[in-house]
């Protein structure tokens, strides 16, 4: 019973669409997702799938499955739920008839440009280049995480081409050995990564991710530098000599590898890298580190593209973890995706494509995201949704501190920025059993790393759901003991 007093019960805030608590009618996956698993595994595999969804029942913060169960979701579909799950807002945008064209008139968007793509409040921008990064003047949509990267990629090579060529096109021998796969067509130029990042699974991403070993087995790669990511010490505050001394050995091997593969002919066209490690095991590093590592970059003449596919949206209590940096320049490139519910990739004017076609794929994003994208924004303002990331963060960070102080056996290194939160356990066992037993409490978490759990809750997760998640989570810990 005494575990129950973990966290102080804060004030309800009312959501007209939100539920009181979660509620369990059977274990998860429950018989109803057990029959759908066994007929959809008759077609497809289903060894990823842990339950089936009733999104019709599904509000807020809760997530209700097809048995009637209802589970308060600090993972939101791996951070991809920006305001919550059936928000009025998107179901008003829904039952718009004007809008109605977006979704089922939404073909090839490179080749037959849409009206609507451009804002609906404001005609004279696009909906998306009301959040654009610092220093970003062009946006180019695209579906998902990794064909906005692998896109991304490609600009940065056709720069660094175009660079090197200065005024010149393209030889007779590079329009020919380009077909054939040989340089100087193809050249043999190469993006730096860090050990522990994740980019994607495409053939150019999964080059440059190195969280885990079942998403590159038996797939070829690229002869690509792998540097080191800083592997700091938590708090931070009480580790800064140490962690400096890490990111400063970080940063000269980084700057070794540059030199290193250009000496080997295959100097490196960009770097890329996550403000924070996301899927690797949310691994931190100080805005100095990542201001240097921009310096750097300029130094040898790389574009830097910063990935922040799950770190975009506001979950860091900022719109982009990159402004925590604090600089007038961050990037020649950002990724996004997830909580901006369309893809796509921020990038200066120079990467801008030189010849329609180098950038192009089927569907090159959605005009009826763009719609739901601009409505979230309107809420993410009216509703002051950074500032409630910032207040429940707080609440879940220092909730966390009292639980690995209460477990030091089995907690450690809790870590964050808002609510993009995560813990280590002490093994991989324990923490996929505290996440199976969380979920039959009716709290949906996810791991990352080798023996990490993270927290991704939607940006309206306010400071009494953070208290009411530590009092459950307390109860299964204490399963542990």
């Amino acid at each position: 019973p005494v575990c129950r007093y973990v966290s102080k019960t804060a004030t309800s805030i009312h959501l007209d669409f939100d539920y009181d608590g979660p509620s369990m009618k059977t274990p998860v996956p429950g018989p109803r997702s057990q029959d759908l698993l066994k007929q959809l595994g008759d077609i497809q595999n289903v060894g990823a799938i842990n339950f089936f969804c009733n999104y019709e029942e599904s509000r807020g913060n809760y997530l209700v499955d097809v048995d009637n169960n209802r589970m308060l979701d600090l993972y939101t579909q791996i951070s991809s739920i920006p305001i919550g799950y059936s928000h009025p807002a998107l179901l008003k945008l829904m039952s718009n008839p004007s809008n109605m064209c977006s979704f089922f008139g939404s073909g090839e968007f490179n080749w037959l440009g849409k009206d609507n793509f451009i804002s609906v409040d404001e005609k004279k921008s696009k909906a998306v280049l009301a959040v654009a990064p610092s220093g970003m003047t062009r946006v180019q949509t695209m579906a998902c995480g990794s064909c906005s990267n692998e896109n991304a990629y490609k600009a940065m090579f056709i720069w660094y081409r175009n660079k090197e060529r200065g005024d010149k096109t393209p030889s007779n021998e590079d329009i020919s050995t380009c077909m054939i796969n040989k340089a100087p067509g193809c050249p043999d130029l190469s993006i730096l990564s860090f050990m522990g990042g994740f980019h994607g699974r495409t053939l150019g991403c999964l080059a440059t991710t190195h969280s885990k070993t079942i998403h590159k087995l038996d797939i070829p790669s690229f002869d690509w530098p792998i540097a080191p990511f800083p592997r700091l010490q938590y708090p931070l505050e009480e580790f800064t000599r140490e962690n400096a001394k890490e990111e400063a050995r970080c940063l000269e091997e980084a700057e070794d590898l540059i030199v290193k593969w250009r000496q080997k002919g295959k100097p490196v066209a960009g770097i890329v890298i996550e403000p924070i490690q996301a899927e690797g095991g949310d691994n931190h590093a100080s805005p100095k580190f990542f201001r240097s590592l921009r310096n750097i970059a300029r130094k040898h003449g790389c574009a830097f593209h910063v990935d922040e596919v799950q770190t975009g949206g506001g979950s860091t209590g900022k719109f982009w973890a990159h402004e925590h940096w604090g600089m007038d320049d961050p990037a020649d490139i950002v990724s996004f995706s997830k909580k901006l519910l369309t893809g796509g990739y921020y990038h200066k004017d120079e990467l801008q494509a030189d010849k329609p076609y180098r950038i192009f794929n089927t569907w090159m994003g959605d005009p009826s995201k763009n719609l739901f994208l601009l409505e979230v924004l309107n809420v993410i303002r009216r509703e002051n949704l950074l500032e409630e990331v910032t207040h429940s963060g707080k609440a879940l960070l220092t909730g966390l501190y009292e639980l690995q102080a209460q477990y030091p056996g089995i907690l450690s290194r809790a870590r964050g920025q808002g609510t993009f939160c995560a813990i280590d356990v002490c093994d991989d066992a324990t923490r996929n059993s505290i996440l199976l037993k969380a979920r039959d409490k009716g709290v949906l978490l996810g791991g990352c790393g080798d023996c990490s759990i993270r927290f991704r809750p939607a940006l309206i997760f306010k400071e009494y759901h953070a208290h009411l998640f530590l009092n459950i989570f307390s109860d299964v810990l204490a399963q542990f003991k």
